[in-house]
């Protein structure tokens, strides 16, 4: 239970106190009125004595009694009805709220903070280890628990308002004041009417109420005295009259109205009655006219009503000292105890200014601090002179009585266990024993005396001797089947055994559990259970049984009680609520216990028309349930509180509430969140109607993702219109592809690259069209003003019932700025309207149940400066038909445009607010949580600024391996700028061209035309089908000249620009790639205006082809050095072997390839003319065949920048190769292998600093070749009965002598897997040195003889022939060459098949040669037999002149040199 400001003591021995009786003359009544007092009224801040009081007991030992309290009540003469005893303890109950603005009780247990009143409590907890996470954590300190004042309130005004009943006594009058003024003219006369009156009162059958202790009632005569205004001599003379006719004890004087009530009004002077007289106003059932006031209490409690002149009762001329009962209600009254909400807050303003009107009326204005004194001392006396003594005198009395009747000892303490019954009514059946009602005793009995004295030595603390009397008692009755009787001797039994000093015996807790159930289930006195619960839970309290208490307060919350139209809501939820409190304070608090009691209590609360502690209950609930995942738990209260709050006129907890429902992801059934959805719009419907003019305030739906917003800048994208494609660019429908928005990124710094000579601005900025979460937000994005800002926002709806949004459209901030100025940054005077920026509005926008949907955004900014967008502005419904109808799912997607709008719908807003990255940079970033901005929201709005489309004509989908193909490019100005210096970047400058500066200088043949063919053609001669046709070109007309990038191409544009409006389109080449598959390939172009902004400085559009290729060719080429020497050209020649494989697996239609031209393009080398090329001029590939070709290669003879082209046509067309599209594709090709070939040369060679590397370089050179051959192509084609010619060219990059070349790069096969191998490597750098293979072309040699040798050998045995050594050097060096005749050729096989010889003349040569030198050495071979003889056993060893013998190797012969000896 609560906390209470009383001890459980305290709290008892003020229920049951002593009740005195007042009866006042009219005169006496009205100088206590004096004061807006009346005279139990003035007495009652005095009733309790200060000191101790001592009284003996029937066996005269002396008993002490301590703080006594005793209370004064006029006489009423008729029982509270239950009517008006449910409204005043409602009205009780409603009254006391919660202190607003005081520091709240906050219990700390683990995850839970339970804000309950004033007092930070902690308590221990010994948990259970699965919840000791969730639950508690406490401290070990004293328990404290929240106060409830209602509570107390209530209990106070419950035990005051009980009345009095024939089996108790408690409650009975003991004595009565009879109050007469000194100034009635016969104040002895008065005394004899106020003391018939009583004696008529207690004594005539005309008045069963109120009930009286004894017969013979003390009666103690009271002469009022004003000071102020009445003749003190004659008040003297008066009392002493009364002393002589009652004697000393039985009368007193009492003096007040010392001050005038004009005089000292500036005095301050305490005013102990407030807080009676405040308690009691809120007890005020109706308003009254002004009148006459009559002070009328039950018990203790003195009630401050105002009534009516017509219901005053005269009796024999007396005022209306008696009256009906003031919880009496009238015959118009409801005496039901529900309320509707209207009605009780209605109620509840009354009370409170009941409460404030007697609050601020001053009382005892005209008593002194004297008279204060002399009120106190009156109590005193009364209580020492006359109240206690006849009390003792009455208890010696009973119990004389009861030994007389009962045959006992003179001792109630020696008594015997055993009592035996005395005299009865007469005997009654075994039912109506049985029955409360069926037994009733007698004034007289013996078993009413002894209740009576136990009642009397409870009511002045004799609790031992109270208790032995309640268990005589107790005997009796059960003796007697008199359950009712018993019930009470049991229930006063277990109190007084409970306040014995000492605690001699355990509080008796079965005892109060009989005398429930007795009072409840046979007694029906749901009143008297009550009292049994509430005193019961006090004393298991203050013993820390909690568990105990707990239990026994809900055993009269059970709803069987309602059934039997027993139970009160006020009650239940009241007990209920302690039972809660109950549950956290026990050792090992039960919060969800305590949770779980609290929602049934502020579920009775509610029925009982309590709405604010109904309210506080769920709320404080709803901190044990919030954030633990009992949804449908927080749901059911956050409605509650909603609804509660509502009532209350607390609209904005009501949203709260609501919204709390609506955010969290629901688990309840689409029924049930649409009601809750419905609530939520119609509270907060209300809400602002309360301001209409407020700002729009936040709507907790639907659901927005910030981070998943995107923004995008620009037109949407044109579709395609039959043959002609727009470019994709970018949209909002593309998926963020990290690794394309890299690739786009390094193009565009490669073209601003190129632009600005190499050099990347330090300003620059990335163009992002669109913005999102995995794009860099932290600088502040640019847009173009007239241009479209579109903002999609990722809505969700958690709800299962569709949502309705109308009127959407982004709440957004502009600020105007002219950046064209000099000086920027000047803001001018904000204006907003369309006429700066035009805002999309989406007239219906249906979310459906559990679906997340994309909304599209626009503004359309006029003006240039800087947008924030803020938001999103709408109005948020549902719709009808959300529950079955017709059989038809409402989960069914629900289109907008088909729906039936319900017309619930209200205004808001919600933020658009997104969390930038978090920053991971620095030391002071990683060890603390840090986010970057993103800008996103915020663009910049720039001048104008051109915009380019571009559309693509006939642009292929599908091509050949090395096809060619013509295509055209539109480009179009859309904007009202020109732009210029139009460039398009690609990382494949290999698959498209716009031409090279050569291509308008070659003719279009008339074949070529015929046929459409991409290239430019000739007609050739029929002589000089295998003689090459020589012509020249420079990489420079073809975009591909020293320094330059070849990704970047400048489009040919006429004059260099394009006008607004103006469209161009320009021819391009595009060249199938040479492996198969899908390809993407990007393009960007890049474009400026001619007028220079500051923000902006160009623009780019974004194109992704996809080409899918399929297999043609296959080339193959190497390359050899011939061993024929000519003599024409130093000798210096190669041949060229060129494979075609034909690898088309005829998916495509291709019947066959026809090889219609070979050609070379080299600085260095040329084609010179084919050799053993077959008659049949036309060189067909059927599938799977492969072709071989020769041709002679030779040096060029000018050498220089330009390269020459060798063309060998092998039909009736020259196709030329040095001019577009043939050239452009070989040097962007070149270009490609070169770029790559220097990658992978640098990634296996570092940095040469060797001394010797210019001689290895040397050395390499020799073995390197610069030759570069281009295989064209047709292929006839299939396709819809049509028959076309499809043309393609491959390319062979020849760089090394021997060394197969191939057309496309070849797969690297992936090693075997083999163990992992550690090793320390070795820091030494080893030169580089040439393989030996290198060293060996240094020199090439030739023998020259004859093969055949005619000899005579009977006319000379030794035949001599002459033969011829050239040596050619081969690299541009000088190199020294040494001639070895000695070698002998030791394999035995050779000498059985070639024989031996001798060389004659020296057997080592020394000559050095000069760059590109032949060297002829004669020389004469010696035979001395027939046969067959290799002469090539000769060794030759170079190395370069200024070298030492580091590089020096042997030069190898390419073939044997046979000659045939004959004999003549």
């Amino acid at each position: 239970m609560a906390q209470c400001v009383q001890s459980v003591q305290e709290f008892i021995q003020d229920s049951f106190v002593p009740l005195v009786a007042a009866l006042c003359s009219e005169e006496a009544e009205r100088l206590t009125r004096k004061n807006n007092l009346g005279f139990s009224e003035l007495v009652k801040p005095f009733c309790r004595l200060t000191s101790e009081v001592h009284m003996r007991d029937p066996n005269n030992q002396l008993h002490v009694i301590k703080n006594l309290k005793i209370a004064v009540n006029n006489i009423i003469t008729h029982s509270p009805q239950p009517g008006g005893i449910r409204k005043l303890l409602n009205d009780v109950v409603s009254v006391s709220q919660p202190t607003e603005g005081l520091v709240t009780n906050v219990i700390t247990a683990g995850d839970y903070d339970l804000n309950i009143s004033d007092r930070s409590v902690k308590a221990s907890v010994p948990w259970y280890n699965n919840w000791k996470d969730t639950l508690m954590e406490l401290n070990t300190s004293t328990f404290y628990s929240a106060t409830t004042p209602w509570f107390e309130s209530y209990r106070e005004s419950f035990l005051q308002s009980m009345p009095a009943s024939d089996h108790e006594f408690l409650n009975h009058y003991v004595a009565c004041m009879l109050v007469v003024s000194s100034g009635e003219p016969e104040p002895v006369e008065q005394f004899l009417k106020l003391s018939q009156e009583q004696h008529r009162i207690q004594h005539s059958s005309e008045y069963a109420y109120p009930k009286w202790f004894i017969p013979n009632t003390l009666k103690y005569y009271v002469l009022l005295h004003d000071v102020s205004a009445g003749e003190e001599q004659r008040a003297d003379s008066v009392y002493e009259e009364m002393k002589q006719r009652y004697g000393t004890q039985g009368c007193y004087l009492l003096k007040i109205n010392s001050r005038g009530s004009n005089r000292g009004a500036d005095e301050q002077i305490p005013d102990p009655w407030s807080q009676y007289l405040q308690k009691n106003s809120i007890q005020t059932q109706e308003s009254y006219d002004d009148g006459p006031y009559t002070v009328i209490s039950n018990r203790n409690a003195d009630h401050l009503i105002s009534a009516d002149l017509d219901n005053d009762i005269q009796v024999d001329g007396l005022s209306n000292n008696f009256k009906a009962h003031p919880l009496q209600l009238d015959h118009l009254s409801d005496t039901s105890s529900s309320f509707d909400g209207t009605d009780y807050i209605k109620t509840t303003s009354s009370l409170h200014e009941s409460k404030k009107t007697s609050s601020g009326t001053p009382h005892g204005a005209c008593l002194t601090l004297t008279d204060h004194d002399r009120i106190r001392q009156f109590i005193q006396e009364f209580t020492f002179r006359g109240l206690l003594p006849h009390i003792e005198k009455t208890i010696r009395q009973l119990n004389d009585q009861l030994i007389s009747r009962k045959g006992l000892s003179r001792s109630l303490f020696s008594a015997t266990k055993k009592w035996f019954s005395g005299s009865k009514v007469p005997e009654k059946s075994i039912n109506e024993l049985k029955n409360t009602s069926g037994l009733l005793y007698p004034p007289e009995a013996p078993e009413l005396q002894i209740r009576k004295m136990a009642d009397l030595c409870f009511l002045v603390q004799h609790y031992e001797l109270a208790y032995s009397c309640y268990h005589t008692a107790k005997k009796d009755f059960l003796n007697d089947q008199a359950m009712l009787y018993a019930a009470g001797a049991l229930e006063m039994a277990a109190v007084s055994a409970f306040l014995q000093p000492g605690a001699p015996r355990p509080y008796p807790a079965h005892y109060m559990d009989t005398a429930i159930q007795t009072y409840r289930d046979i007694c029906k006195n749901m009143v008297l259970a009550e009292r049994c619960v509430l005193l019961s839970a006090e004393i298991l309290k203050s013993q820390s049984k909690y568990s105990d208490a707990a239990a026994l307060l809900i055993r009269l919350t059970s709803e069987q009680l309602t059934w039997m139209g027993m139970d009160s809501d006020l009650r239940s939820a009241l007990l209920l609520e302690q039972a809660a409190h109950c549950f956290i304070n026990m050792k090992s608090p039960m919060v969800r216990k305590f949770a779980f009691h609290m929602i049934l209590a502020g579920h009775r609360y509610s029925k009982a028309g309590q709405k604010k502690h109904a309210l506080r209950c769920y709320s404080q609930a709803m901190q044990v349930y919030k954030g633990k995942g009992w949804s449908l738990a927080e749901d059911h209260i956050n409605f509650t509180i909603g609804r509660q709050s509502f009532t209350l006129r607390q609209l904005d907890n009501a949203v709260s509430a609501f919204r709390h429902i609506l955010i969290n992801d629901s688990k309840q059934p689409a029924a049930q969140q649409g009601t809750f959805l419905r609530e939520y719009l119609y509270v907060y419907k209300n809400v602002t109607q309360l301001s209409p003019d407020g700002p729009l305030p936040q709507l907790p739906l639907p659901y927005i993702n910030n981070s998943a917003t995107r923004v995008f800048f620009g037109h949407d994208r044109r579709p395609s219109e039959g043959e002609k494609q727009a470019a994709t660019h970018i949209s909002l429908d593309q998926e963020y592809d990290c690794e394309s928005s890299h690739q786009w990124k390094e193009l565009e710094e490669q073209v601003v690259a190129v632009v600005n000579k190499g050099i990347i601005p330090s300003n620059f900025q990335p163009t992002q069209y669109c913005l999102n979460s995995y794009s860099d937000n932290s600088k502040f994005p640019l847009a173009v003003v007239e241009e479209p800002v579109t903002v999609e926002v990722a809505f969700r709806n958690p709800l299962k019932v569709p949502l309705l949004l109308t009127d959407l459209s982004l709440l957004w901030k502009f600020q105007p700025k002219d950046f064209s100025a000099k000086h920027n940054g000047e803001t001018k005077e904000l204006a907003c309207g369309n006429d700066m920026i035009g805002a999309e509005v989406i007239a219906e926008f249906l979310i459906n149940s559990e679906e997340t949907k994309m909304a599209r955004l626009k503004l359309f900014p006029h003006q240039t400066g800087e947008l924030h967008i803020l938001g999103v502005v709408y109005n948020l419904g549902t719709i009808q038909g959300t529950m079955m109808l017709d059989g038809i799912d409402p989960s069914i997607g629900l289109q907008a445009g088909k729906f039936v709008y319900n017309g619930m719908s209200v205004r808001g807003r919600q933020e658009l607010e997104i969390q930038g990255p978090r920053l991971n940079n620095t030391k002071e970033e990683k060890t603390s949580i840090k986010y970057g901005p993103d800008r996103r929201l915020d663009p910049i709005i720039t001048e104008e600024m051109p915009l380019l489309e571009v559309f693509f004509i006939n642009f292929p989908t599908g091509l050949l391996c090395g096809e060619i193909r013509k295509a055209y490019v539109e480009f179009v100005n859309v904007s009202k700028c020109p732009l210029t210096a139009l460039k398009v970047v690609s990382k494949h400058p290999e698959f498209f061209t716009f031409g090279g500066n050569t291509a308008v200088l070659t003719p279009l043949s008339p074949s070529a035309s015929e046929n459409c063919s991409a290239y430019k053609t000739v007609v050739t001669d029929s002589t000089s089908v295998c003689t090459a046709l020589m012509s020249s070109a420079s990489s420079v007309n073809f975009g591909v000249g020293t320094g330059s990038q070849p990704e970047v191409i400048h489009v040919p544009l006429p004059d260099s620009v394009l006008l607004p409006g103006a469209s161009v389109q320009l021819p391009m080449w595009l060249h199938g790639p040479d492996e198969e598959g899908v390809h993407e390939i990007n393009f960007l172009f890049y474009y400026e205006s001619i007028k220079k902004h500051s923000k902006m400085c160009h623009r780019v559009l974004r194109h992704t082809a996809v080409i899918c290729t399929s297999r043609s060719l296959n080339v193959r080429a190497t390359v050899c050095r011939s061993n024929a020497l000519e003599d024409e050209g130093k000798g210096d020649n190669m041949l060229v072997f060129v494979d075609v494989e034909n690898i088309n697996t005829s998916e495509a239609g291709v019947k066959e390839f026809h090889i219609v031209q070979v050609s070379s393009n080299s600085k260095h080398w040329k084609l010179q003319k084919a050799v053993n090329l077959s008659e049949d001029k036309d060189y067909k590939l059927a599938s799977r065949e492969r072709g071989k070709l020769c041709f002679k290669a030779v040096r060029c003879k000018n050498s220089g920048e330009n390269y020459t082209f060798a063309d060998i046509v092998f039909g009736n067309e020259q196709i030329i190769s040095s001019a577009s599209p043939c050239a452009d594709f070989f040097f962007r090709s070149l270009s490609s292998e070169l770029k790559r070939t220097h990658t992978q040369s640098n990634m296996f060679h570092g940095a040469a600093k060797q001394p010797f590397d210019e001689a290895v370089r040397l050395i390499q050179k020799c073995s390197e070749v610069d030759l570069n051959i281009v295989v064209l192509w047709k292929a006839y084609v299939v396709e819809d009965n049509k028959q076309l010619i499809l043309e393609g060219q491959h390319h062979v990059v020849l760089h090394t002598v021997g060394k197969e070349a191939f057309s496309f790069p070849q797969k690297q096969e992936s090693p075997e897997m083999v163990l992992l191998k550690f090793f320390r490597p070795e820091n030494t750098s080893l030169p580089t040195r040439p393989t030996s293979e290198q060293l060996s072309n240094l020199i090439k040699t030739s023998l020259h003889y004859p093969e055949s040798f005619n000899h005579s050998f009977h006319q000379k045995s030794l035949c001599l022939v002459p033969v011829t050594l050239l040596l050619s050097n081969c690299s541009e060096a000088d190199v020294d060459v040494i001639i070895d005749l000695r070698h002998k050729t030791t394999s035995p096989e050779a000498l059985e098949i070639h024989g031996s010889f001798t060389w004659l003349g020296q057997t080592q040569y020394k000559r050095q040669l000069k760059s590109q030198e032949v060297y002829s050495l004669q020389l004469k071979a010696c035979f001395v037999r027939t046969g067959v003889y290799n002469l090539g056993t000769h060794r030759v060893f170079a190395k370069l002149a200024d070298q030492v013998t580091l590089f020096e190797t042997s030069q190898q012969n390419s073939m044997p040199a046979l000659i045939i000896i004959n004999n003549i």
